[in-house]
């Protein structure tokens, strides 16, 4: 196992970060309509017991300790139009039961006739387990839209062979596969060094290597934004993700511009529920940089119906 090396993360200076007490409205924010957020976790409630008491001691107290099903309600009771809901598995064994829980909480919602057809449910799997791709193949026929995975949690290499499986099973069904490859945001506690598995430029061979994967790395690429954004400019098949990218909250000094960034393949992406800050809080900086509508468009609802082939 790969140990941390001596380069500070973002996280590693001060932790826990400090929960905010900043103002949530109601609803979405006037000016933006039809949104979908496609960077949602649920869990089965013991594991998210568990992946609280970690945030609160390794990354940020989080203000939203929902269920399932009080997530589902919250955000479309606030005017979210779509949820893109996403697990990943923390060791092997346990990725066809969260499959499982996946399947069944989307039947659950789609069984309610206001939330039909209103979620997008991906797979995880821990790459190099046993059966790991009959897992997903699994996975995909009983109607899971794609795949998620952490390359900090689940310290697994981009350039790995059991990634490359992976990349053509993904290719194979034309499914997404969205991961957190990054670098940031991460942290001491993670059991390998996310700069030594990840890097902007594992990344670019694997666009290089399977042009026809759609592949999404969220927090816009955090820390390495000018790559990522040089990199969607090049690349058709890669998207990024906003999730806490664009907050002022991570201490981070250089915050990208997306208003300058290739809006065709940015998705907005809030990182709920597991969040130190409003649930809006996102949705507010989006507003306040007077997008051109076409611009918002795709960054709030095109860009995901495109990427997760969401037909709502």
């Amino acid at each position: 196992m790969t140990q941390l090396n001596e380069k500070k993360s973002y996280l590693s200076v001060k932790v826990p970060l400090p929960k905010l007490d900043d103002a949530e409205e109601e609803s979405v924010p006037q000016s933006l309509s039809g949104v979908i957020d496609t960077h949602i976790h649920i869990f089965p409630d013991p594991f998210f017991s568990a992946v609280w008491k970690w945030f609160d001691r390794y990354g940020w107290s989080i203000r939203y300790k929902f269920t399932t099903n009080q997530i589902v309600n919250f955000l479309f009771s606030r005017g979210i139009d779509h949820l893109v809901l996403f697990q990943y598995a923390h060791k092997p064994g346990i990725s066809s039961y969260l499959n499982d829980y996946m399947l069944e909480k989307i039947q659950e919602f789609n069984n309610i006739e206001q939330f039909k057809g209103r979620i997008t449910g991906l797979a995880t799997v821990f790459p190099g387990e046993n059966n790991a791709l009959d897992i997903l193949e699994t996975a995909f026929q009983k109607g899971l839209k794609g795949v998620k995975l952490h390359a900090h949690v689940q310290c697994f290499d981009l350039l790995s062979q059991d990634m490359a499986d992976i990349y053509n099973l993904c290719t194979k069904y034309k499914l997404p596969l969205v991961i957190h490859a990054g670098r940031e945001p991460g942290s001491p506690a993670y059991s390998c060094d996310p700069y030594q598995l990840c890097g902007a430029y594992k990344t670019e061979s694997v666009l290089k290597s399977y042009p026809m994967l759609k592949l999404c790395i969220p927090h816009l690429g955090m820390d390495e934004f000018d790559e990522y954004k040089s990199m969607i400019e090049r690349y058709d098949n890669l998207w990024l993700d906003t999730a806490m990218a664009i907050t002022d909250y991570l201490p981070i000094d250089n915050i990208p511009k997306i208003d300058l960034m290739r809006s065709d393949r940015i998705m907005y992406g809030s990182d709920f529920p597991n969040i130190p800050y409003a649930w809006d809080r996102e949705l507010k900086a989006l507003a306040a940089l007077n997008l051109s509508n076409d611009k918002i468009k795709r960054i709030c609802q095109e860009n995901a119906k495109n990427f997760f082939s969401i037909k709502s």
